[in-house]
This record gives C-alpha cells, structure tokens and sequence, in this order.
C-alpha cells in the first residue's frame, strides 16, 4: 500500500459530459413537431456535416505534408551543401532545428494543451471525460503549426498522432458554426447543440484523421471504434466510413495532382505510404513468407512485446519525473527541456553518422526501383555524407532523411544495411523517441515506434539470411518488425491490423500482420498497460475501461453510492436555488417530494441509511393500500393538475404523529422546501440526521446549467400566482450558450426576488436511468459505460431516492478501496 501511495501523482478533478439527452419538455416539443420530412432534412444535414469534416481534415493533412516536406527538403538541403567542412553541417544543422522548435516553443506558451499526440485526451473526450481546451480552435491552429516545426526540427516524432487531434478538433468545431476564440464567427444553426452530437463527430474526425495519415479509411473506422468511443451507436459506423473516405480521397486527389501532376490518378493515399512489397524481377524463387516464417513471426511478436513494455516502462518514468519536478516550474523550464532534446537530437545524429556509419559500395544491384510518397525514387534518398564518390553512408542514409523515407528504405532496399549499423540506429531511436514522447511539441508516436519496430525486423532478416543462410524476403520482417514494435508500444489489435494492411496494400500480409500484434499485445501485458493508457492515468482521468474485474460483483450500488445528496423540489425558492448552487459543486440535483408517511419506519441512528436502502418484507402493500398511497403521492405533488386527479372523497389521509392532515402540512410547506435553509448555509451543514436521510420520491435529475440558466432568465413566478404563469424557454433558448453556460457567480443577484419560486418540472429529465440499491457492480458498470452516462441514480423499491453514483464511483481505484472495505467489514 506504500508503494501504491507513492505513485499517487498531482490530479486535477475532471468533468464528465452531458451524452444522455434531457428528456425535458423542451426537447419533447422538438421530437412532437418533427415530421419524416424534417427527420429527413435533420438526417441529411448530419450526412453533409461528415463530408465537411472529411473534406476538411484531408485538406489538413495537405497543409501539413506540404509544408513538413518542404522545410526538410530545405534543411536536408543546406546540410548537402555544407558537407565539406562537417563542423558547418553540424552547426547548420542545430541552428536549423533550435531555430524551428524555438518558433513553435511561442505558440506552445500561448496555448500549452496543443503539446503531445492527442491521442489519450481525444481518447478520454470519447469516454466522456471533459478536458478543457482540448477542442478549441486555438488548440487545432497552435496542434497544426507547431507540428509542422516539431517534425521538420529534426525531432524524433510523427505528425500522424497529431492529425487525429486535429482531425477530432475539426469534427468538434465545424458543425457547431461558432468559435470561442473568434466570437465573430456565429451563425444561426440550430442542430448538433448537445454533447451526444459533438460525440459523434468527434468520433468521425478521429477517424478522418487515421484515414488520412495511413491512407487507411477502414482502418479509421475501427480505430474509432475500437480505442475511442466507448458508447458506439450502430448507426455512426457507415456515416464515420464516409467520412474517413471523403477524407483519404481529399488528401490523394491533391497530393497525387501536386507530386505527379497527374490529377485524378489517386496514387497517394496518406502521408504514411509503405509502398508496394514485390520480389525482383526474374527472380521466380522469391516469396513475401511462407509458413515457416510464422514461427519467427510470433518470436518477433514477443520480442516486440517486451521491447513495447520497456518503452513505456521508462517513458512512464520520464512522464511522472515530468509532473512533479518540471510541470510545476515554470514554463521556461520546459522550453528548455524542449530545446535540449533538440540539441541532443542533433548532436547524436550527426555524431552516429560520422563516427559509426559504414561506407558501403553503391553499386548493389539487388536495390529496387521504389517510388516514395513525395514522387522521388527511393534510391535517391541513400546520402554518400562522409564517404568516398562510389560509396554511401548507411547511417546517414537512416539518420538524414524524412523518417517516412528511412521506413521506405528499410521496407525495400536489400542489403544495404549492415546489423551493426541496424543495431545502434534502433538503439538510438529507441531512447531519444522515448524521451522526446512527452515534452512539450507536438509529439507523435506512430512513425517513430514503426521505425524502430522496422529496423529491428531488418536486424532479425539480415541474421537469417547471412548467419542461418536462409532464403527471406527483408522487407516482410521489417514489416513484422514495425508491427511488433508498435503493437508493443500502443497495444492495439483490429485496427492496428487493417491499417497496416491498407497501408501495405497487400491483404497476403493480414494473417502474420493479425498473429504479431496478438503475440506483442498479450506479451506486454504481462508488464503494463498500452503508451495512451499510461499517460491517461498520470493525467488523473478518471477513464472507464471496457469492463470492471470479476472479484467487484461483490460490491452492489449500495456500496459505492454517495448518499449524502442535494437536491430540490419541484417547486423552490430562488433564494434556496441560489443558495444550493453556490455551495455545492454538483453538476446535478435529484428532483424529489418528501415522503413523511414511511418517516417513523426508520430508527434513528446510524442503520438510518441502511434501512433507507433495503425494502422492509413487513410493509406488504395491497391493492387498495397501493391505490391510496398512489393518490396520496399525487396529492403532495405541488401541481394542482396532479392534486386534482384523485377524487378527495375517495382518499383516506392517514394522520402524522402530531394529529395535523399529512396533506395539508405538505401543501402548507411547498414553498419552503428547505426546513431551516437561508443563503449563506449549505443544505447540508445543520440538518439532523432525520432531515437529512429523509424517504424522498424521486421525480426526475435537473442540470445546474439548466438552474443557472432559469435563473439568470427569470423563469420564476410569484407566491401569489400558478405555475402556469411562469415563462417558458424553448430548447433553443436553453441551448443557446452552449458549450459554455453561465456560471452561477455570474449572476446579478439584485435582479433576482428570492421570495419567487421556480418550477423545474418542465426542465428536469423525468425519465432518467436508474438502479437499485442491490444492483451489482458489473451491471451498474456496463450500464453506465455503455448508455454515456454522467449520473446515475439510486432508488429504492418504493420509489424513494438513496444515492448516486457519477463516474468517479466507477474509477477503479475508487473500486478498489471499496471492496478494501468490504471485505474488512465482513
């Protein structure tokens, strides 16, 4: 346990997001006036939204492919040709890469939460956490340009993370037609104002943004479905693929156009393109693998595993140094961090170029005639630096070029890497992309993970073939490797498969590709979770995973549970509203009626609660007795509609302890809902444990955004009138502010009479989920994970509100200490 405690990390409370509707009277009116034809309409609009975000998200990558190749080409460049005297190419080459990472380093200090991949924050948005910031538009500009200078400063990162993030920005922003941060952009479209909407497209951007770095739009899909949303609906899987399509044909239409200037061919598909695996021509006894491969295929699979499990045991390391002793400095401690990376970067490529890269003779003939994504022949890329005119260095070859070439290299040219050279590249890349994950640029880890995976398959192809003299096809274990590797790293299954299948556009590869990544993924898990997973946890997301472990079922709703609740009444005071709502950090508040009449069924003290929770066997209720609570509840309900359904003639009131009509003491307080309650207490502080365990009817769930919207509104109505005079908001109105609603400490008090007296009925969800108190945990789990759920309350047999449960009741650790006190109890 004092281990446990030394990992505990400094954390930061997270929201949850709205994704089950209000099925409020607002919203009733919207789905009673929706025709088939405006169904239609509502239908095609969201079709019309998917292909926006795709058309969108590919011209992204557009910009972003552009321009990282045309600042390479131009460093790469100036190294050429300042490659006779080395200490200028070395001196060239760092003021290159400080220059650029200086430049992104301004705009990371304006808007920090654009460092990193995305990916685990983009994650835990689809699992319904509330990260702030991680959807503006200042967040996409700040993601898009830095990554631009990340890559092209000379950084071991991808740009592939950083375009789902961007991908998921854009799914967010667009069909919302507004912007926070250009409050001038603001049209007048009323769809897709809920956190459910905003789920879904979000869901289709992350996919867009897979598709369109992997050329993979299938593989998109899944990979939204499969690592981001958690609650899926059927019907978004054709709409996503469309959009991953509308993305991937985007991008190929006008990369293909550019590079080749042959408009229309669609040779292109993503920025990360593996090429065409194919045996020399004429050489009839070459094969990509056979069946005897698959046995090195699943040792590759284990090694990649555990080299998987290294990585991020060691980035886990950096991450948690990173959080306590740098994040809470200030910024200028993490430019500098930022910039030394860059430096060390440099120096070592430089250094392991010129001090351990072999000059090899350039006249192989076995080198294929590959073409790379950018156009150019793939025997372009080999770099002669530091060698004679008839030879090329090898680590140069790796070390000073695109990182999408040297996986092209790797993947094709036969013997032109010797095991040392294989060796210390994988050795170097794997450290320096372990420390570079993590600081603060934009910070892939796709491609760095595929080349080192690749050139450790490479290693193993180039050992079989010249110690064990066996006849292999290179590029298929580089493949394997890449595969291993990544798989080790991020964990993935489906998706990870089909996306590599797509990228290599030869479905032969699908089963040793599928049996790899199962061989790594299960290896690593032996040790620690996937690279996203970790970071969510430092993060102090409070993430729900696919299921809850099989020992929690001994734990039931009851367990786990807050029972201490605040909520309100149908009918309540503006003061006490204003009160609840400035004392209390709730973001729901139960709709609830007192129940007096079971109130001398409970015994005081402190079984009070349990007794609250469990149905008593003794209280059998018969069909009259059921009939005449039933008009009793009615009766109590502070609606005159509901007061008159019951004939009074028919009803018997049984009297309270004090000999007064029940009746008429509930009428008599319905506008005191809070015995005891002024605005500078908390509804919580002075009450008696009678008052506070009270039986309450559960009515329905009301929002505080929904509170401080009446409020600041004026939705109310005087002592002396009916509710039938209070104003009514449409659904518009009552999302209009959306996603930013007022916050109670902005509302003028002295417009506000708190003797008036707000009727939450229309507003409140009167239908939402709930579960019983002996409902066990696996169940409470699958229905909060799977239905989206923020809140979930706890009611009893009769009716009577005993709890809730939010998302911080489902953490595992939170389970975890329950169940501690469970079996210490028994």
């Amino acid at each position: 346990i004092r281990d446990e405690e030394d990992e505990i990390l400094p954390r930061k409370d997270y929201e949850s997001l709205d994704y089950d509707r209000c099925i409020s009277e607002p919203y009733v009116e919207i789905l009673e006036g929706m025709d088939n034809k405006k169904a239609k309409k509502y239908e095609a609009v969201r079709w019309v939204m998917m292909f926006a975000i795709g058309v969108t998200v590919g011209l992204v990558g557009l910009f972003v492919d552009f321009f990282v190749s045309l600042f390479s080409k131009i460093k790469f460049t100036v190294v050429g040709d300042c490659i006779l005297c080395q200490n200028t190419v070395c001196n060239v080459l760092a003021v290159y890469n400080c220059v650029r990472l200086y430049v992104y380093i301004h705009m990371y200090i304006l808007y920090p939460v654009a460092a990193g991949s995305g990916i685990p924050e983009i994650k835990s948005y689809l699992n319904g956490v509330k990260i702030p910031g991680i959807v503006r538009l200042r967040t996409f500009l700040c993601k898009a340009a830095g990554v631009l200078f990340s890559v092209a400063g000379g950084l071991f990162v991808g740009k592939e993370g950083p375009m789902i993030h961007c991908g998921a920005i854009v799914g967010a922003g667009l069909p919302q037609f507004q912007s926070i941060t250009f409050k001038r952009i603001k049209f007048n479209f009323p769809y897709f104002r809920s956190d459910r909407d905003k789920r879904d497209f979000v869901s289709a951007g992350a996919a867009a943004g897979v598709a369109a770095a992997f050329g993979a739009p299938i593989g998109g899909t899944l990979f939204s479905l499969e690592e981001g949303s958690s609650f899926w609906n059927q019907a978004l899987t054709w709409k996503v693929l469309f959009c991953s399509m509308s993305a991937t044909f985007t991008l190929n239409f006008f990369r293909s156009g550019i590079n080749f200037n042959k408009w229309g061919s669609f040779q292109l598909p993503g920025l990360l393109n593996f090429g065409e695996f194919k045996c020399s021509d004429g050489d009839k006894n070459c094969h990509l693998w056979t069946a005897v491969d698959l046995a090195f295929f699943v040792l590759m699979g284990v090694v990649g595993g555990l080299l998987g499990a290294l990585f991020n045991c060691m980035n886990k390391i950096l991450a948690k140094y990173r959080i306590k002793h740098i994040h809470p400095k200030a910024k200028f401690i993490r430019v500098l961090e930022s910039l030394l990376v860059a430096m060390v970067t440099t120096v070592v490529i430089f250094a392991a170029s010129i001090l351990l890269g072999e000059c090899r003779d350039l006249s192989s003939p076995s080198t294929q005639n590959t073409t790379l994504s950018g156009g150019e022949d793939i025997n372009s890329t080999i770099r002669q630096f530091f060698c004679t005119n008839k030879t090329y260095n090898d680590m140069a070859t790796l070390l000073f070029n695109p990182q999408e070439a040297a996986i092209h290299q790797l993947f094709h040219q036969d013997g032109t890497f010797s095991p040392v050279t294989l060796s210390v590249f994988f050795l170097l890349y794997f450290l320096l992309a372990c420390w570079t994950y993590g600081v603060s640029v934009p910070s892939g880890l796709f491609v760095p993970s595929l080349l080192c995976g690749a050139a450790f398959g490479r290693l193993v192809a180039n050992i079989l073939k010249v110690e064990l003299g066996m006849d292999i096809y290179s590029g298929t274990f580089a493949l394997i490797g890449a595969a291993a590797f990544l798989g080790g790293v991020v964990r993935m299954t489906i998706s990870l498969t089909v996306i590599l299948i797509e990228s290599t556009n030869e479905i032969t590869y699908g089963l040793p590709i599928m049996i790899t990544l199962m061989v790594a993924k299960w290896t690593g898990d032996f040790f620690n979770k996937g690279i996203y997973d970790i970071h969510i946890q430092l993060k102090g997301v409070p993430l729900l995973e696919w299921e809850t472990e099989v020992e929690m079922d001994k734990l039931t709703a009851s367990d786990i549970m807050e029972p201490n609740l605040t909520y309100v009444y149908p009918h309540t005071r503006v003061q006490s509203l204003v009160s609840i709502l400035r004392t209390t950090i709730y973001h729901a508040f139960p709709v609830v009626t007192e129940n007096r009449q079971n109130e001398r069924d409970f015994i005081k003290g402190n079984i009070l609660v349990s007794n609250n929770i469990r149905f008593k066997k003794s209280s059998v209720v018969s069909r009259a007795g059921e009939q005449r609570r039933r008009c009793q509840s009615m009766k109590s309900y502070p609606s005159s509609e509901l007061r008159n359904v019951c004939d009074e003639q028919n009803v018997v009131v049984e009297p309270a302890e004090e000999g007064e009509d029940l009746l008429q003491q509930m009428l008599e307080r319905r506008h005191a809902p809070y015995p005891n309650l002024y605005p500078d207490q908390s509804p919580s502080e002075e009450w008696t444990m009678e008052e506070r365990f009270r039986p309450l009817t559960f009515h329905g769930l009301i929002l505080r955004s929904q509170l401080v919207n009446l409020l600041i509104r004026g939705v109310c109505y005087t002592e002396n009138q009916s509710s039938a005079t209070q104003p009514r908001l449409s659904y518009a109105e009552m999302t209009e502010d959306y996603p930013r609603y007022p916050d109670i400490h902005d509302l003028d008090l002295g417009l506000l009479n708190p003797r008036m007296i707000v009727d939450v009925t229309p507003y409140m969800n009167p239908c939402p989920y709930t579960v019983s108190p002996n409902t066990h945990i696996s169940q409470v789990f699958n229905l909060f994970r799977t239905m989206g759920l923020r809140h979930l309350p706890v009611v009893n047999a009769v009716g009577e509100i005993v709890g809730i449960i939010t998302r911080h009741n489902l953490t595992h650790e939170f389970l975890v200490a329950k169940l501690r006190q469970h079996s210490i109890t028994i």
